[in-house]
């Protein structure tokens, strides 16, 4: 049984940023991803000759640490600024320059590089899908999917869950029923509570479409006006973006389509996801450029938990429990519209800093 201090699941900015901050002040930490990749929605597929950011756009300052994490990936050349200036285009059809100009910095190698560069040094296991908890004397078991061959028992001190309410709360649920709480006096009543606060969390969802044209269209991509565009009003396009125009030596050009809440929620199971894909491209080709849905290669990629639309005040969600869960995410924490960046990396580091304080108690 491989004994540690602290079990995250969950590699996302959250996660990765509690994980770090543990780690460098000296605890055994280890972090369970389900995914191959980092970063949850700091996430990049990879094309034939470059590559597309299908979850966070861009990033940009929303708060001292967010400024910090750019300042850092600036120092070591991971980052570089794209654009000061974003578009949106009315219902009517009007193209606009928002009036909000700031820095918005992206990867070259994509958005994921993000993420690889919280975890350094950090002991993460990919494809560790945790799929149950079990309480025990000694600390937190866990139910992992995975190779057989890689995975190994673990038992962790206290637990970290980095991932959204609702996939938090998968794993809590059982636990509350579980007969192992009164063995081990977690109390009941305090995970109830907690269970409570994850169902009050909501997320919007969205349907992302990566796009790429063949490369006598370079020329017709480079020509708009554009990187950033949102569309006020529509009811199937939220957001589209001129990804090639993040690589500096993009041969092609590549485009993201972010659709909208109401339009992922009706389409979210559909059974044919490219004929979703070619629809959010027949709408942009409609409002904007007509070439747009004349596509040479079309991903589709379902965002679940993509946006929180309601999150809780406490920046991060604590179980005043014998052995320890806390739950961290963007979904903690007072912010505002488009400041889920800051959020997760604050509650990151306030999870990180409430166990810190509870494990040095434990050992004096």
């Amino acid at each position: 049984m491989e004994k540690v201090d602290v079990a995250v699941v969950g590699a996302g900015l959250a996660g990765l940023t509690c994980a770090q901050q543990l780690r460098q002040a000296g605890y055994q930490v280890v972090v369970l991803e389900k995914s191959r990749g980092l970063g949850g929605r700091a996430a990049t597929r990879r094309l034939l000759n470059t590559c597309a950011d299908h979850g966070l756009r861009y990033l940009d300052s929303q708060g001292a640490r967010s400024q910090f994490l750019i300042d850092r990936l600036l120092s070591t050349g991971d980052i570089a600024l794209w654009t000061e200036s974003t578009h949106t285009l009315s219902a009517s059809g009007q193209l606009s320059v928002d009036s909000d100009r700031h820095p918005r910095y992206v990867a070259p190698d994509g958005m994921s590089t993000i993420a690889k560069a919280l975890a350094i040094h950090l002991d993460v296991r990919r494809n560790h899908r945790v799929v149950a908890i079990t309480p025990a004397p000694e600390g937190w078991k866990f139910a992992v999917e995975s190779d057989p061959a890689v995975a190994s028992p673990i038992v962790a001190r206290s637990l970290v869950i980095a991932i959204p309410a609702p996939q938090a709360l998968t794993l809590l649920e059982p636990l509350t029923n579980s007969a192992e709480l009164d063995s081990t006096k977690l109390g009941f009543t305090e995970l109830e509570k907690m269970r409570v606060k994850l169902r009050s969390v909501q997320f919007d969802p969205c349907v992302t479409a990566i796009a790429a044209y063949p490369v006598t269209r370079l020329a017709d991509s480079q020509s708009l006006e554009w990187k950033a565009l949102t569309l006020e009003n529509d009811p199937i396009l939220k957001w589209i973006g001129r990804d090639s125009s993040k690589r500096p030596d993009a041969s092609q050009p590549v485009f993201v389509l972010h659709s909208t809440a109401t339009f992922a929620k009706q389409q979210f199971d559909a059974p044919v996801l490219q004929a979703v894909g070619q629809q959010m491209l027949d709408r942009a080709a409609q409002k904007s450029a007509p070439w747009l849905n004349e596509v040479e290669r079309l991903q589709v990629h379902r965002w679940r938990y993509a946006f929180v639309s309601q999150s809780l005040s406490e920046s991060c969600l604590v179980s005043q429990t014998p052995q320890q869960i806390v739950c961290c995410g963007e979904w903690c924490g007072e912010w505002c519209s488009g400041q889920q960046v800051e959020a997760a990396l604050e509650s990151g580091a306030a999870a990180a800093t409430h166990l810190e304080n509870v494990l040095k108690r434990s050992a004096t």
